[in-house]
């Protein structure tokens, strides 16, 4: 389909917790940080599929309590739309812990990982189990 790339929408704000559907520890992150983001004064930079953010881990196991690291959002509870017309909406929001090259830190991952995410991240796309 010809026309404009579909440029994603960003339904997650600096401060929203994340479920990590990875399994190195982490259960809840928190974004702090969302990285390659220019806004403008007082806006809260907000993160959307496929975007690396810099997160803090709120629960996990005790090694990886309160340790930032560096994630990939792999699902969004805001619907964004395909270039093809789809609007596209998962159930919760979630994301892959990775380090700062973009190798997956965990050796599974979870639920469904949006199509978006897998293009732009090929090791996430690698241990997905499923792509949507």
């Amino acid at each position: 389909m010809k026309g404009l790339p579909g440029r994603q929408t960003r339904g997650l704000p600096k401060g929203a917790r994340l479920e990590c559907i990875d399994n190195t520890g982490a259960k809840v992150v928190e974004i702090i940080e969302v990285m390659k983001y220019r806004g403008v004064r007082n806006r809260i930079a907000s993160a959307g599929i496929a975007d690396l953010i810099v997160v803090t881990v709120k629960k996990g196991t005790p090694e990886t309590r309160k340790q930032v690291m560096k994630a990939v959002i792999v699902r969004q509870r805001r619907p964004f739309r395909r270039p093809e017309g789809l609007w596209v909406q998962f159930e919760d929001n979630a994301c892959v812990i990775v380090t700062p090259e973009g190798e997956v830190k965990g050796s599974d991952i979870k639920g469904p990982v949006a199509r978006e995410a897998a293009e732009r991240w090929p090791r996430v796309a690698a241990t997905a189990s499923m792509i949507v």
